[in-house]
């Protein structure tokens, strides 16, 4: 059977997150972040990833109280998580934008030297003069030049990476290019893995070829399987291009997972859980956030609004922005007019992520089915609890999955390149 790889999200971005439940802790105390990272070794995890932003995101002005706020600085955290686990991999997201090479290839490096081999790079991109406003150069860069800055940035770190020898000789490194022009000596021998992992999360047509080209790991997005299947054959295809196999890149989608004793019970736990993510005040939020209009007048339980969206609004900040929202808003009104739905109806059904509900033995098996089809080689769970929101799945499906040979029984590696299959990069220093 086609083995699959597992990974566990810190939660807390977007509307996954129910804060409003007694077993809801600490978003920033370190108590959170190991027991959740102890509870996917124990689990036999590839990897524990954390998101970061860098500002507090906004809404109408205000800063938006829904998602966190004060979350940590990743890697810092990661390098704690290093001295307690032996074997999880530890994946940080680092903006390209708006960092440098020399300076974040040596703290990716510390932290594949302190973990022996555990480091993974998710690289992300801004092109927003909101989140630039916190940094020396503002939001200088053009959207279009994102991706080509951070094709750069992770080409340039490599080679930073490869200016030590294998053997542990240090030699000088000269990189000049369109965003980059750095040359010195590297202080940090050469990681464990030679490269630490990169993972890439991006979906646009851009993303897909960044992917393609560089990364090792997809964290992506789908809803249904045959969504899953077309993304998951559109990007590997992509690979041949540039001289990679399909096994070189690993796609891992996002999900929920929503347990029962039986799959009745499981469906009522899940509807329970989407009335709580998605409240009255986060439902009109949601609807403002495609809109870009203060709809704050509007009743949750009502119609969608007949007004147009305006898409030059900058009523929110710092989230993703609605690629199209008039093609979303045609979308909305369609489910809600072919169903009936209010407001916080259609938001439920239009926001989750993909979703596995059911029994242990349904769940695994859905999970399996997915793998098997190719739609995905594995999945980045996001509970919806912090920090317990794992430990039902790692206590009640992984070991249906591990008697049913589809996933590991115990790590037969020390490093995630190992865990997840990956050879080790060639050297070309």
């Amino acid at each position: 059977m086609k083995q699959m790889h597992l990974a566990a999200h810190f939660p807390g971005v977007n509307n996954t997150t129910v804060w409003a439940d007694p077993r809801s802790r600490s978003q920033i105390e370190f108590s959170s972040f190991e027991h959740l990272a102890r509870t996917a070794e124990r689990g036999r995890f590839d990897f524990f990833f954390l998101a970061e932003g860098l500002r507090l995101r906004e809404h109408d002005g205000r800063i938006h109280d829904l998602d966190v706020v004060g979350r940590p600085e990743s890697l810092t955290v990661l390098n704690a998580l290093a001295a307690v686990t032996e074997r999880l991999g530890l994946a940080a997201t680092v903006n390209a934008t708006f960092n440098e090479p020399y300076e974040l290839a040596r703290r990716l490096a510390t932290l594949d030297h302190l973990s022996a081999g555990r480091a993974a790079w998710n690289v992300v991109t801004s092109s927003d003069a909101f989140t630039g406003e916190n940094f020396r150069r503002g939001g200088y860069l053009d959207r279009a030049d994102r991706y080509t800055r951070a094709a750069e940035f992770v080409s340039t770190a490599r080679e930073l990476w490869d200016s030590w020898t294998p053997d542990g000789t240090s030699r000088p490194f000269a990189h000049s290019g369109q965003h980059f022009e750095i040359s010195g000596e590297f202080t940090v021998p050469r990681p464990p893995q030679g490269h630490p992992v990169v993972i890439q999360a991006g979906d646009s047509d851009e993303g897909r070829e960044f992917a393609a080209s560089t990364a090792d790991v997809v964290f992506t997005r789908h809803g249904t399987l045959e969504a899953g299947r077309t993304f998951y054959a559109e990007v590997k295809g992509r690979l041949a291009t540039y001289g990679r196999q399909p096994g070189d890149l690993k796609i891992m989608p996002g999900v929920t997972v929503v347990l029962g004793d039986t799959d009745a019970e499981a469906q009522r736990n899940a509807a329970a859980i989407r009335r709580q993510q998605v409240s009255p005040q986060n439902a009109i939020l949601a609807l403002e956030q495609v809109w870009g209009r203060d709809l704050s007048s509007y009743d949750p339980d009502g119609p969608l609004p007949s007004v147009d969206p305006d898409p030059g609004s900058n009523l929110v900040q710092g989230r993703v922005r609605v690629a199209d929202p008039s093609a979303v808003a045609a979308k909305w009104r369609e489910l809600s007019e072919a169903k009936g739905l209010s407001i916080r109806q259609t938001v439920i059904e239009s926001t989750a992520r993909q979703s596995f509900i059911g029994s242990p033995e349904t769940v695994a098996g859905e999970l399996e089915k997915f793998v098997a089809e190719g739609a995905a080689d594995g999945f980045i769970l996001v509970p919806h609890l912090t920090p317990g929101g794992l430990d039902d799945f790692v206590d009640r499906v992984v070991p249906l999955l591990q008697e049913r040979g589809s996933f590991r029984s115990e790590y037969t590696g020390s490093t995630l390149r190992s865990h997840l299959g990956l050879a080790e990069p060639v050297w070309k220093g």
